[in-house]
């Protein structure tokens, strides 16, 4: 389904909350929305390639990555995981890598920017807690929609106004 960042705004607007202006697109999908599924870890992706393995449909992994600029959670190899286990998205307040590849994917996929290192696995990240960043605070269970306009959450389902 395509979602339109703005028209959910008009249709729903005591509902959502648009987190601040910081994310690029770099999917194939370039507009994405589910249930959220949190991660909170600072470059280490552990957790990250652990839930890409898991059915995702309907569903948005939101990774709080500490906002690094230092090195990337995802590259091609999760995100076509991703891909293979039904995931709708994956929101990175951190970096990505394999930007090429990633963007020929059939996923959604923001991100900060792009680092061609990638993490070291220790291990360490919190799943399914509630993460701030953007001036919002997002909690496991609640919507996330995303497109080229920006990113917003909801706390329940959104439909696309007609």
């Amino acid at each position: 389904m395509e979602y339109i960042t703005p028209d959910l705004c008009d249709a729903y607007p005591k509902l959502v909350q648009a987190v601040d202006p910081m994310f690029n697109n770099y999917g194939g999908r370039r507009s994405f929305g589910g249930e959220m599924v949190t991660i909170k870890c600072f470059e280490d992706n552990s957790l990250v390639r652990e839930q890409v393995a898991q059915p995702g449909k309907g569903k948005v992994l939101l990774v709080d990555a500490g906002g690094s600029l230092r090195r990337a959670c995802l590259g091609d190899v999760l995100a076509e995981k991703a891909v293979k286990n039904g995931w709708e998205g994956i929101i990175m307040y951190g970096c990505i890598r394999d930007m090429d590849a990633i963007a020929a994917l059939d996923l959604g996929v923001q991100a900060l920017n792009t680092h061609p290192m990638k993490t070291e696995k220790k291990g360490i990240g919190e799943l399914n807690v509630k993460v701030t960043f953007g001036g919002v605070t997002f909690t496991p269970g609640e919507y996330v929609y995303a497109d080229n306009n920006g990113v917003i959450v909801s706390p329940k389902a959104l439909e696309m106004p007609a």
